[in-house]
C-alpha cells in the first residue's frame, strides 16, 4: 500500500508518473532508433515476406522480422517484442533489481489461437475427420502441451511477471486497437488506489499471420494500395483505403510521484488522465454521430482536471480508414471547437502501420517523447489533403513545438474506446 503523498491532484489522488519507457515498432528497437525514423518521416512498412502473399489483396505491413531466424508463432512474438520494451523501460526508470519488480504488471495482449503451421502438426496426428474440437483435443494432451501452453490467453504475460518478477497476479486484456491504453489506465487506477506504488504496463503486437491479415482484408479493413508499400498508410487523405498491420510493443513504468522523488528518479511525464466509453454500434465500424468518442476525450479532460484549451496536440488514433479519420476528425471538432484546424494531429500509424493491441501503449511512448523533445512527429503520405476533414496534420515533414500536454486517442473495434491526457513533468510546466 502506498502512503499518503504531498504531490496530489485536484481530486487530491496520488500524481501518476512515468519513469521509464520502452518500445520497439518495424522502424527498429529502442526510443533513440524509432525518435530518429519517426521525426524523418521514415516508415517501417513493406512487402511482407514472412509467409507467401500470392494472390491476397494486401501484401505488405509493418512486420518486425529482425528478432527471429527461425519460424515463430504470434504468442512468441509478441512476448519477445515486450521482453524487450519492458527492458528498456525498466533500465531507464532504475527501478528493483534485475528480475524483481516492485510493482504490479497490466499487459494488453492479441487475441490468441492455433495458427495454421500448429493446424497442420495437430492434423497430421489425427484419425479421420479433422475440426477445431478436435484440434484443440489433441492441443490439450500431453503431447502436445507446449502447443497448448503456447495459444493461451494468459501465457504471454506469466512469462513477463516471471521474468521480471512483478507482483501479485498478471492481468491480461484485451479490447481491440484500445487495449495498450487501457493497460496504462489500469496502472494508473491501481496506483491511485493505493494499491501499489508503482506498475508496468505493456501493450504488445506480433501477430501478423496469413490467417490474422486474410481475417482484416475480408473485413474489407486493410489498404490494397501495395506499391509502394511505405506509401499506403496515409491518414486523413481523400484517397485513404484502410489500414496496414503493424506489429510492435510499448512499455512504461508508472510511479506514485512521491515513490519516484523519494528515491530520487527522473520523471519523465504524468499520466493525467484518463476517458473511457463503450460504443456497441458495430462490430468494427465507430457510432457514426461519434459519441462516445466525444465522451472518452471529455472524460480524459474532466479526469485531468484539464479543459481543451489546455492541450497542445493530439496524437491520433489516425488508422487510415475511410469511416475511422472521419469519425474522429468529427469528435475532436466537437471537443476542441474553433481550435481545431489549427491544433496540430498527427498519426504515428502512417509510419509504422496500426500496431493493433500494442498501438496505445506504443503512442503513448511516442508522445512522452514529444514531449521531451518539442517535436511533433508528422503524419507522411499527406499528398491530397480531404476537404471535408480539413485539419492542421502536420503533413511529411515533423514539426519543432513547445509540447505540454498531449491527448492521445485509441478507438477499437467492437467499440472500447480510450483516452489518455499526457502532461509534462510539473517542473518543466
Amino acid at each position: 500500500m502506498t502512503t499518503q503523498g504531498t504531490h496530489r491532484d485536484a481530486k487530491g489522488r496520488p500524481l501518476v508518473a512515468v519513469t521509464g519507457l520502452g518500445i520497439v515498432t518495424s522502424l527498429g528497437q529502442g526510443k533513440d532508433v524509432n525518435w530518429q525514423a519517426l521525426t524523418a518521416g521514415k516508415s517501417g512498412i513493406h512487402a511482407i515476406e514472412r509467409f507467401p502473399t500470392e494472390g491476397l489483396r494486401t501484401t505488405i505491413g509493418g512486420t518486425v522480422d529482425f528478432l527471429f531466424d527461425e519460424p515463430f508463432s504470434a504468442p512468441q512474438l509478441s512476448e519477445k517484442l515486450a521482453t524487450l520494451a519492458a527492458e528498456e523501460a525498466i533500465a531507464q526508470s532504475g527501478l528493483g533489481q534485475p528480475g524483481a519488480f516492485p510493482g504490479e504488471l497490466f499487459m494488453a495482449v492479441p487475441p490468441v489461437e492455433m495458427e495454421w503451421p500448429q493446424k497442420q502438426e495437430l492434423a497430421q496426428t489425427l484419425d479421420g475427420d479433422v475440426d477445431y474440437d478436435g484440434l484443440l483435443r489433441a492441443a490439450a494432451s500431453q503431447r502436445f502441451k507446449a502447443m497448448h501452453e503456447m495459444f493461451l490467453f494468459g501465457t504471454v504475460a506469466d512469462h513477463i511477471a516471471e521474468r521480471f518478477g512483478t507482483q501479485g497476479s498478471p492481468i491480461s486484456l484485451s479490447t481491440a486497437c484500445s487495449s495498450g491504453a487501457t493497460a496504462i489506465q489500469m496502472g494508473v487506477e491501481a496506483i491511485r488506489r493505493g494499491e501499489t506504488a508503482a506498475a508496468l504496463c505493456i501493450g504488445t503486437d506480433g501477430s501478423i499471420h496469413a490467417e490474422a491479415l486474410i481475417r482484416f482484408s475480408l473485413l474489407s479493413a486493410l489498404s490494397t494500395q501495395n506499391d509502394p508499400p511505405d506509401a499506403a498508410a496515409k491518414p486523413f487523405s481523400k484517397n485513404r483505403d484502410g489500414f496496414v498491420m503493424g506489429e510492435g510493443a510499448g512499455a512504461l513504468v508508472l510511479e506514485d510521484y512521491d515513490h519516484a522523488l523519494a528515491r530520487g528518479a527522473t520523471i519523465l511525464g504524468i499520466v493525467a488522465g484518463c476517458g473511457e466509453r463503450g460504443d456497441g454500434f458495430h462490430r468494427t465500424r465507430s457510432s457514426p454521430d461519434g459519441k462516445p468518442a466525444i465522451l472518452a476525450m471529455q472524460d480524459a479532460l474532466a479526469d485531468a482536471g484539464l479543459t481543451p484549451d489546455d492541450v497542445d496536440y493530439i496524437n491520433a488514433h489516425g488508422t487510415s480508414t475511410p469511416e475511422n479519420d472521419k469519425m474522429e476528425a468529427m469528435s475532436c471538432a466537437a471537443v476542441f471547437g474553433e481550435r481545431m484546424p489549427s491544433l496540430p494531429i498527427s498519426s504515428n500509424k502512417s509510419m509504422i502501420g496500426h500496431t493493433l493491441t500494442a498501438a496505445g501503449a506504443v503512442e503513448a511512448v511516442i508522445s512522452f517523447l514529444t514531449i521531451a523533445n518539442g517535436t511533433i512527429p508528422p503524419t507522411i503520405n499527406h499528398a491530397n489533403p480531404d476537404p471535408a476533414i480539413p485539419l492542421d496534420v502536420v503533413p511529411n515533414q515533423a514539426r519543432k513545438a513547445k509540447v505540454r500536454t498531449v491527448i492521445s486517442n485509441s478507438f477499437g473495434f467492437g467499440g472500447q474506446n480510450t483516452c489518455l491526457v499526457l502532461t509534462a513533468p510539473p517542473e518543466a510546466a
